[in-house]
């Protein structure tokens, strides 16, 4: 055992603070042998704590205590070098809270926080570099400039932000970009942002917040994740809550925090398909909660039903569909797609709706999409960056921004 004064965190990444209270006397040795008694075996053999210790991927236990006699109590903290990843000393901070004897004596532990080490030494390099640039009275020599370069590049931390209710780490281009890069950790967004990359955003654990799945529908969306198992659970999760377009995943056994430039823009290049994803996953549209692939059915007669033309941006515009366009909606079943080009000629027919996005990407001069389904901004963006110039569906879902350059349509309200 150690006092806090006297840990090292030159080798360790986090530390995790944690409080108890125990009704009655015990000493630093009780406390110690329930941590280790207790969890034994409780999360798997790989975070046992005899062996994390033997592996030095946690330093030696802090314990801070005082005894009160009158409620004849014992208080104090419990402080847990870490060098495991943001996952499993998650795991590990859970694990030490379902303690509940100490010695002959209930007691209780409770999470404080869990502080990210390198954060607080970054935010250190920061102060102290600007503190050296104001007070610096010379001429920055010609070899010093790279090394100016990246104090300034550091600052750049400096300009993250609190996005809604929750105040998540963002970046300062969240509001204004088309796009969206959605991370796990404030570390993630911090090192995005010293790279140049503004509006993302972090979702601070697998708990999605309703603010970042609101920004998902607006936005062309890319879920940018660690190459570990917290990021397979994160992306699941994501899948079935929030509107993504693309995946991109740090290499194996990586975390997004520690890439860098040429990595970082190495994984966005490569980011892949959110129906690939899916279907690599074997995750259909049925399994998700809101799917937006549900085929509306449909009786209707084309030349009669007025249709609609709309954004929530601006008043409904009603209308016909063109009769030009009336034969090819008779033609489709329920669930069904035909894809046109130019001059209204069939490139793709029949096609299952659950196919449809990733059919009009791989489909060179789409013009036209018909389909008994529901249009949804995510097929809108689709569309729009492939060219297509008119959309018609069944009905339309929660479209908040519809570029000038497409008509949608659409027979069943």
């Amino acid at each position: 055992m150690v006092n806090e004064e006297d840990i090292d965190t030159s080798t360790v990444k986090y530390l995790i603070h944690e409080k108890f209270s125990i009704n009655g006397v015990a000493e630093r040795s009780d406390i110690i042998g329930a941590l280790f008694g207790q969890t034994e075996g409780l999360i798997g053999e790989g975070l046992d704590l005899r062996e994390l210790q033997k592996t030095s991927r946690i330093a030696r236990i802090a314990v801070k205590l005082q005894y009160q006699k009158k409620q004849r109590k014992t208080t104090g903290t419990i402080i847990i070098p870490s060098s495991l990843d943001r996952v499993e000393t998650a795991l590990l901070a859970a694990a030490l809270e379902t303690v509940d004897r100490i010695g002959p004596c209930v007691g209780k532990i409770v999470l404080q926080k869990i502080e990210d080490v390198r954060e607080s030494k970054r935010r250190q390099i920061i102060t102290r570099a600007s503190r050296i640039l104001k007070t610096w009275d010379h001429e920055v020599a010609p070899d010093s400039i790279s090394v100016l370069e990246e104090v300034l590049k550091e600052a750049r931390i400096s300009i993250i932000q609190k996005y809604g209710k929750e105040g998540l780490p963002a970046g300062p281009g969240i509001q204004d970009s088309d796009s969206l890069i959605i991370v796990e950790g404030r570390a993630d967004v911090v090192n995005l942002l010293k790279h140049g990359f503004r509006n993302v955003i972090s979702v601070q654990g697998t708990n999605v917040p309703p603010d970042v799945v609101e920004l998902t529908r607006k936005k062309v969306t890319t879920a940018f994740l660690d190459g570990d198992h917290g990021g397979d659970l994160i992306l699941r999760e994501l899948i079935h809550l929030a509107d993504l377009d693309y995946v991109a995943r740090a290499p194996q056994n990586r975390e997004v925090e520690e890439l860098s430039s040429k990595e970082l823009l190495k994984a966005l290049r490569t980011k892949i398909p959110i129906e690939q994803i899916m279907k690599e996953m074997n995750i259909t549209p049925d399994d998700v909660s809101d799917s937006e692939e549900v085929a509306v059915k449909s009786d209707f007669v084309p030349n009669e039903i007025p249709i609609i033309v709309q954004s929530k941006k601006t008043q409904p515009i009603t209308g016909k569909i063109p009769e030009h366009f009336s034969e090819y909606i008779t033609q489709i079943s329920e669930q069904e797609a035909i894809l046109l080009g130019a001059n209204f000629k069939p490139l793709k027919e029949k096609i299952p709706i659950s196919e449809l996005r990733n059919t009009i990407i791989e489909t060179n001069d789409v013009e036209v999409v018909i389909f008994d389904g529901i249009i949804t901004q995510r097929l809108l963006d689709i569309a729009y960056e492939r060219g297509v110039k008119t959309i018609i569906g069944a009905r339309q879902h929660d479209i908040t921004k519809k570029p000038a350059k497409i008509d949608l349509y659409t027979f069943s309200e």
